[in-house]
């Protein structure tokens, strides 16, 4: 008794304060409304006000953003495959992410924004999609969903679980609340030891937690063959190319300057850039064409020609065929402090990897990578334009730097199939004819 006490009071002050800062909700959506116009669309999800009958999903997956839903992707193809007869909902938090979604299933996988953590909200999104199973995708835990879930009786699993020590210190904020919100939790599948431990030390029963590996490694094959002929013939076959993905605002200096750097060893090098956020494009654009580099883009020109100096990729869903077309590879968000994006897709194309040293969110993988002699960290500006001239003029350096990390992509398979494991008991029964 003591016990339901005390989480109802906990619960009732988040949700308290939840609701005092519902008005700063509505500023968020216009701020970031002006830096992508998207945000401006569709509130209602944001706060699960919907206009069509319930729609019935018994499977429903949570996936934040575009990272997400590209890892999901070939667990929701493996679910699809084994029960057709289940309606899928998936839910994504940023407007990059829903447009992932649909690129990837269309109109054949339901698809709303996830409503912000109010009871009310999040009461009406279960009450309209009814899941009888909720998937959430590494690290979502918002505590009036997961309560909301348990009190339907709705079993929650948390897959390719990561916790990274700073996630973890962030949590504790709110640790006696997310103790509880956790305990309910069903599965808590585990990218590696480590995120197991920093679950097991949030609150997560020890019962519930396993390590099933990193469903990164098991993303599907890549046919880029044709898309490569394309950019070839366009851009010149020759070239000395290289990519800088998912970058954000205070690498975007480093980036250019090291490019420039190049330039001066390797004058006909390409710099393929695909910034993080969508709001960046026009912004990085512009630096470039400041610096007299001439600049094209995926939406306007479609292919770099023979003479670009720099391509932005402003499209979403196309970076693994342009990791394909380069010959090295700088992952963005760890020369800032932001903690690195994923290693592993230029590893799936067979292209050199470069990376800050900020990798906080992908420990594990960057460990392994290191360990294989997979991957090469920068500090700099300086340092990134000297590797990028090292690798151009040591072909075979470049190519052995590839190899290993293809091998370790490889020889890391298996989370998939250990994850669909775990889930199909989970599964409702087969309607009978």
């Amino acid at each position: 008794m003591r016990t339901d006490l005390i989480e109802r009071v906990l619960r009732g002050l988040y949700s308290a304060a939840l609701y005092l800062l519902l008005p700063i909700t509505l500023y968020h959506l216009i701020w970031r409304g002006f830096r992508q116009r998207a945000y401006f669309q569709r509130w209602d999800e944001r706060y699960a006000s919907y206009a069509d009958p319930r729609t019935p999903a018994p499977l429903w997956l949570h996936a934040v953003s575009v990272g997400e839903v590209n890892l999901a992707a070939p667990l929701v193809a493996r679910l699809r495959a084994l029960r057709p007869d289940l309606q899928l909902v998936v839910t994504t938090i940023t407007p990059t992410g829903s447009a992932r979604a649909r690129a990837l299933w269309g109109d054949s996988v339901a698809h709303v924004y996830l409503p912000y953590d109010l009871p009310g909200a999040v009461g009406r999104f279960l009450d309209h999609f009814r899941p009888v199973l909720a998937l959430i995708v590494e690290t979502e835990l918002w505590p009036n969903l997961l309560f909301a879930c348990r009190d339907r009786n709705i079993p929650t699993q948390i897959l390719n679980a990561r916790l990274s020590a700073r996630s973890l210190r962030g949590y504790r904020v709110l640790g006696p609340l997310i103790r509880r919100a956790l305990a309910s939790v069903g599965l808590v599948a585990a990218q590696s030891g480590d995120d197991a431990r920093r679950f097991l030390e949030l609150g997560a029963r020890p019962a519930s937690v396993q390590v099933t590996g990193n469903l990164k490694f098991d993303m599907a094959p890549v046919q880029t063959a044709a898309f490569e002929l394309e950019f070839a013939a366009a851009s010149g076959a020759k070239r000395p190319v290289w990519i800088a993905a998912s970058t954000h605002e205070d690498e975007e200096q480093s980036v250019l300057e090291a490019h420039l750097a190049l330039r001066r060893s390797h004058p006909d090098a390409l710099l393929l850039w695909a910034p993080r956020h969508p709001e960046r494009f026009r912004a990085v654009q512009q630096r470039i064409a400041d610096t007299g580099l001439k600049v094209m883009t995926r939406s306007q020109q479609h292919w770099p020609s023979a003479d670009t100096d720099v391509f932005v990729i402003d499209t979403l869903g196309e970076l693994l065929a342009f990791y394909a077309c380069a010959q090295i590879a700088f992952v963005g968000g760890s020369l800032q402090d932001i903690g690195g994006h994923n290693l592993l897709e230029p590893a799936a194309t067979g292209t050199a990897i470069l990376s800050g040293p900020h990798l906080h969110n992908f420990v594990d993988i960057a460990r392994r990578l290191r360990e294989a002699q997979a991957m090469r960290l920068v500090a700099d500006a300086a340092s990134l334009a000297t590797a990028l001239r090292e690798l151009f003029d040591d072909a075979a350096a470049r190519q052995a730097l590839a190899m290993h990390a293809a091998h370790l992509l490889e020889g890391g398979r298996g989370a998939l199939a250990r994850t669909l494991t775990l889930i199909e008991p989970m599964l409702p029964p087969v309607a009978s004819a």
